[in-house]
């Protein structure tokens, strides 16, 4: 929706960024009990890829609408 005050590549990422650190948590708690928890790595990484995807796209598309309005305010004066 384009008439809301919600990022939805922001969202995602912050709901995989604590996805990943709860399974880290858990990594940790299991290994200290002397459990080995096992995960996939894929699905780590797919986590880390998603968290890093939805950050970089949200910032690339803050970075270029803010040189977009610079260019057009220079352009109009």
């Amino acid at each position: 929706m384009d008439n809301n005050h919600i990022n939805e590549q922001a969202f995602v990422g912050v709901v995989a960024f604590f996805a990943m650190v709860v399974i880290l948590l858990v990594d940790v708690v299991t290994g200290i009990l002397g459990r080995e928890l096992v995960i996939k790595e894929f699905i780590f990484d797919g986590f880390m890829i998603l968290t890093l995807g939805a950050f970089g796209i949200t910032t690339a598309g803050k970075v270029f609408t803010k040189k977009k309005k610079e260019e057009s305010e220079d352009s109009v004066e």
